[in-house]
């Protein structure tokens, strides 16, 4: 790491669903599983990202991370660049959905699994064999607090009632469906955002039947939507139903002859697993009639207007600024330290030298002491602050050699 500001000891390696297709997607995100054990890396893994985050200033032990390989189509950022994208996925502007709140649950979740109560936020032990090691570098600690402070703020610029991924998929439907009031719409799984699909189904008029491996699950989701259980597994007899919305994380095990209905008919499909829950020989016949999460990835987004547009512009720059300022304060904090252990060190060997000389009365001596704690905080107040202040690296590298630290 230079004492260039710009260079923040940063990297993000983004494969995004616009770019690298799911399966390649998902290989990079298991390989990069190992990495993301270390303190010094972060995962972000959702249905059209796959995002790894280090903080490579510190290789301690002089052990680098050894990255995965990276797949076709993806985006290597540095510094400046790599921060910036993470606060721009924050704020919801590289979604389909401009402000989407998922992208915001899903970084909120990420961070909040890295901290283990009573570990150390930082690199402990980084050189040590142990590959589970818990906590988080301080450069991606504060990178992710800031990311989640702006997308709350540019969420509550919100005019309307927010819209998800979910809803976008649904209106992929309306060509084939028309409106969904009075349809019935097949939801298999029961997870996020087979939730969020179901939810929107049946705020739209439709009769949602949901399907997943978990009979439970199933009920409980349908009952949520005042819907209906249907089996699951490959006995389960496809439903007579307008359209189907896939969501899960395994290959839906379709009997013969729901495969063949399938084939056959004229349903629309949507696949909003990644990677596709749909099987490949069955996605080919169903040509035009299956749409992937790619698809949706690759669709048109919000158009800002320009107003609202340069109002995110300023808090990306803002938080830009902020993080880079905290880069470079950091920087500075071995310095300081130094320092105030300098001067402590020669305070207390002054003291020792004068109580040796003279015979004083232990108030006496607290006065002494007093005295010269306030001497020498005095002294090094200023100096301290600027240091702390030092946003180029000039100060710290001065006061390295005024006083020999």
């Amino acid at each position: 790491m230079t004492d260039h500001p710009a260079d923040l000891g940063l990297l993000a390696l983004v494969a995004h669903a616009r770019h690298v297709a799911s399966e390649d997607r998902e290989a990079f995100a298991t390989a990069a599983e190992a990495v993301a054990a270390d303190p010094r890396a972060i995962l972000l893994r959702t249905c059209h990202r796959v995002e790894l985050y280090v903080a490579d200033e510190a290789t301690v032990n002089h052990r680098p991370l050894e990255l995965p390989e990276f797949p076709a189509g993806g985006h290597r950022l540095e510094g400046v660049a790599a921060a910036r994208h993470v606060f721009t996925v924050a704020a919801g502007l590289d979604s389909v959905v401009v402000g989407e709140d998922q992208i915001l649950h899903q970084l909120r979740e990420c961070l909040s699994d890295r901290h283990v109560p009573g570990a150390e936020r930082c690199p402990v032990q980084i050189g040590s064999p142990n590959r589970h090691a818990t906590g988080l570098h301080p450069t991606l600690e504060r990178l992710f607090q800031i990311a989640l402070h702006l997308g709350r703020e540019t969420r509550s610029w919100r005019e309307g009632p927010p819209r998800s991924l979910a809803d976008v998929a649904l209106d992929r439907l309306m060509p084939a469906t028309g409106s969904l009031l009075g349809r019935r719409v097949l939801v298999v799984g029961a997870g996020r955002m087979a939730r969020l699909a179901a939810l929107s189904a049946s705020r739209q008029g439709a009769h949602v039947l949901v399907s997943n491996r978990s009979s439970d699950r199933a009920a409980a989701l349908a009952f949520d939507v005042n819907g209906e259980p249907q089996a699951f597994g490959p006995d389960a007899p496809l439903p007579d139903v307008d359209a189907v919305v896939v969501a899960i994380g395994a290959m839906w095990p379709l009997s013969p002859a729901a495969r063949s209905a399938l084939i056959s008919g004229t349903l629309p499909i949507l696949d909003l697993s990644s990677p596709p829950a749909i099987d490949p020989a069955v996605r080919a016949q169903l040509d035009a009639r299956y749409t992937s999460v790619d698809d949706l990835a690759r669709s048109p987004q919000d158009v800002l207007r320009a107003r609202l547009r340069r109002r995110f512009e300023r808090v990306l720059d803002d938080a830009e600024s902020s993080f880079t300022q905290w880069v470079a304060t950091r920087s500075s904090v071995p310095a300081i330290q130094a320092l105030s252990d300098r001067a402590e060190t020669r305070r207390l060997e002054e003291l020792d030298r004068l109580f040796r000389r003279l015979d004083l009365a232990d108030h006496q001596r607290e006065l002494v002491e007093q005295m010269s704690h306030r001497l020498v905080a005095g002294l090094l107040h200023d100096p301290l602050v600027t240091l702390r202040e030092d946003a180029t690296g000039d100060l710290e590298r001065a006061a390295r050699t005024l006083f020999s630290l």
